[in-house]
């Protein structure tokens, strides 16, 4: 580890205006440096550079660092490579930790001594004579000689043994551990790439740790692409395609496209978009996001519209719900299908892949159109096997503000979708009396009535959320009409829940001739009909915030209407028992995991409005209790 003292000692070596002025035009402001930011666009300067003091700092964006931080976060480097980098610059040795780590250096500097050899064997090779079918290849993509020796494209021959005896100097055991060579027990080892088009791959230093190879000529078994496996200096979950090169420009504009493969990178390049990287063969990583995360809030990743491009969208933004963090995101983009972005960028310019990105997509809409065509949605349990899905995404997420507020904002998609808002008229209805113009005078459930539904409360808990939805509508009668149907479509247990119902249904069907529903307003009703659930819900409540309030309104419906249909798909997991028991016991496991949650999300929005026994409510706790538990000791209470 390295000490507090040495680090100090790194810092006062270097001049952090020399060390910035190499990639930012710094101008003399006084005692320090000013310049437009790097971090951010702007037009008047705000970012300051004191080298007396060390650090840089900028006014418009905050950002304000040393420089070691100056190297991770603009240069994109990792800590210890910071260190290194400033330590070759100030003429300080880095202290080796351990013998052993000493020798891991000393291993990876010779393994990076034969990249930087095996690059320029490949970049001579594609400009000899045995390059001309890998020229012919590149021109007929359109790939342009300035693109070319940017990313250093280089050829492979057919031999298989043309690159080891090129690099005869290197000893045979190094060859194979940089992956340029396979070994066969009891055999000569041989060329890993043959016949293919070279690209170096290289860390956030532009320092060559592996490469990737294009075939010329499709043959049947041969991948297309071939990448280095993974060496002492190259992992391909940790590193991205390109990223050396996008990263400082990234920083810079804000934006950051993450494609494919790295041909689709090298033809945004060539076409402008710059900040472009590409994973190496395999789905992005939690490290790759990482990286990505360091240098922009909310990378865009830009995928074909294929099956396949939906799939890896998926797997992305699987691998991204439990790292998600405050800012921290990503967007989707979606190209036209069977296209990808060298295709689209050939076929109708820079313009129209632009046009692509900035439709990119937030990952809430992602998930709501993979799982609502994930399959049919015409009956109940469909929907709600919608909404178990969209919950297991949700629960996935750690950051505990970002799963509520995915939550909501799914869950009020959900709520829309299954119970949109619509006309109601029921059959044959009639006003009763004669309509006057005036509203009449505010309808409240008499005093029998009142006291059947406290009766009816102590039941089960459904009949206790019947009671609380019922009471809720009464209260906000502008969400009647919404919940029309679904209200319309409940099996009410109780006599006295059905009457209600069937009075609200009446009275959305008054508003929507234009006539106005005789409700009082919520603060007018007295405060036993707004508890008559035993349940303190945020609608039932004289201090609820109206948008909560109607909110959890809805939530309180969608619970009443999965209910029965989680109790239906238990009844037929049991029935199933005899003919299927391993699938009906799998079955029936998912339902009552589904069947606790849902009394638990009851209890959640209830948790909030619960209060003390002094204050009258005795009762609310355990009224939340499940619907087999507990009751006797609520009676007692009570």
């Amino acid at each position: 580890m390295l000490s507090p003292q040495w680090l100090d000692q790194l810092r006062n070596a270097i001049t952090l205006s020399t060390l910035i002025g190499r990639t930012v035009k710094l101008q003399r402001a006084g005692h320090e440096f000013k310049a437009c930011c790097p971090f951010h666009n702007e037009k008047t300067p705000s970012f300051y550079v004191n080298d007396q003091k060390g650090f840089y700092h900028c006014f418009g964006c905050e950002a304000h660092g040393d420089a070691i931080r100056w190297m991770t976060e603009q240069q994109g480097l990792q800590f210890m490579d910071a260190v290194k980098e400033l330590a070759l610059i100030a003429g300080m040795d880095v202290p080796a930790p351990d013998p052993r780590t000493a020798k891991r250096q000393e291993e990876a500097k010779g393994l990076r001594d034969l990249m930087d050899a095996a690059q320029t064997w490949f970049r001579a090779n594609l400009d000899g004579s045995q390059g001309a079918e890998a020229r012919a290849y590149l021109e007929r993509r359109g790939i342009s000689a300035r693109t070319i020796e940017s990313f250093g494209f280089g050829y492979a021959p057919e031999d298989r043994t043309s690159l080891g005896k090129a690099l005869s100097d290197y000893p045979k055991e190094m060859l194979v551990e940089g992956g340029l060579r396979i070994e066969v027990e009891g055999k000569e080892p041989y060329d890993r790439f043959r016949g293919r088009l070279m690209l170096p791959i290289r860390d956030p230093r532009g320092r060559v740790i592996a490469f990737g190879g294009r075939i010329l000529n499709d043959v049947e078994g041969a991948p297309k692409y071939l990448n280095s496996p993974d060496t002492p200096l190259f992992d391909k979950g940790r590193n991205l395609y390109n990223f050396d090169r996008a990263g400082p420009l990234a920083r810079k504009s804000g934006r950051l496209l993450v494609v494919e493969g790295y041909m689709d990178a090298i033809a945004c390049a060539a076409a402008g978009i710059e900040e472009v990287v590409a994973p190496l063969g395999t789905a992005l990583t939690e490290h790759q996001l990482g990286l990505l995360w360091r240098v922009v809030d909310v990378p865009i990743l830009c995928l074909d519209g294929d099956s396949a491009g939906q799939r890896a969208a998926m797997r992305a933004v699987s691998r991204a719900l439990p790292l998600l963090a405050p800012g921290k995101s990503m967007r989707i983009a979606v190209l036209p299908k069977g296209q990808d972005p060298d295709d689209l960028l050939r076929a109708r310019g820079k313009g129209a892949l632009l046009e692509v990105i900035e439709h990119a997509r937030p990952i809430t809409e992602v998930l709501w159109d993979h799982e609502s065509a994930a399959g049919p949605l015409d009956t109940p349990e469909q929907k709600a096997g919608l909404k178990a899905r969209l919950m297991e995404h949700v629960d996935a997420i750690a950051h505990p503000d970002i799963r509520s507020l995915y939550k909501r904002e799914l869950m009020d998609r959900f709520s829309a979708y299954a119970f949109p808002r619509r006309e109601f008229k029921p059959r044959q209805f009639q006003p009763r009396g004669k309509w006057s113009g005036k509203p009449a005078p505010a309808s409240r459930p008499s005093a029998s009535s009142a006291s059947r539904l406290s009766a009816a409360s102590g039941g089960g808990l459904r009949d206790r959320l019947a009671n609380a939805v019922l009471a809720g509508l009464e209260r906000f009668p502008d969400e009647i009409e919404r919940h029309a149907e679904a209200i319309a479509g409940i099996e009410f247990a109780l006599p006295e829940q059905r009457a209600t119902a069937t009075r609200l249904l009446e009275r959305a069907a008054l508003d929507t001739e234009g006539q106005t529903p005789t409700l009082g307003e919520p603060d007018q009703e007295p405060p036993a009909q707004r508890t008559q659930a035993g349940l303190p819900l945020s609608f039932l409540a004289d201090d609820a915030d109206p948008v909560q309030a109607v909110s959890d309104l809805a939530e309180a419906v969608a619970l009443l209407v999965e209910r029965p249909a989680l109790d239906a798909a238990l009844a037929d997991a049991a029935a199933r028992f005899d003919t299927d028991p391993e699938g009906a016991f799998a079955d029936q496991q998912r339902l009552l995991t589904r069947k606790q949650e849902f009394e638990e999300r009851l209890r959640q929005i209830s948790a909030a409005r619960a209060t003390e026994p002094a204050n009258g409510s005795a009762g609310d706790e355990i009224l939340l209790q499940g619907e087999h538990g507990d009751q006797n000791q609520g009676q007692e209470r009570e």
